[in-house]
């Protein structure tokens, strides 16, 4: 299970309620947690900041965000909540 998707489960948050907040659609979001397709580099620092920073960037998009505190907010660790 990816870390959105963890996320989302113990958050209960839908799909449809994170595509309102990140301004996508809900099939979007649904083929991010599926597996189907990469979170695009415009939307990773949003779909992080809509999560509280639980999920992180590097979490998202290892390839572009290669150390775990990359993306973050300066002092914010990761998996710290907002």
């Amino acid at each position: 299970m990816n870390a959105l998707k963890a996320y989302m489960a113990r958050e209960k948050v839908t799909q449809r309620q994170l595509a309102a907040q990140i301004d996508c659609t809900q099939g979007l979001i649904h083929q991010w947690v599926s597996g189907l397709r990469k979170i695009a580099a415009e939307k990773v620092i949003a779909v992080s900041f809509a999560t509280g920073w639980q999920v992180t960037p590097h979490q998202l998009r290892p390839d572009i965000y290669p150390n775990p505190t990359d993306g973050l907010p300066a002092g914010k660790e990761p998996g710290e909540a907002a």
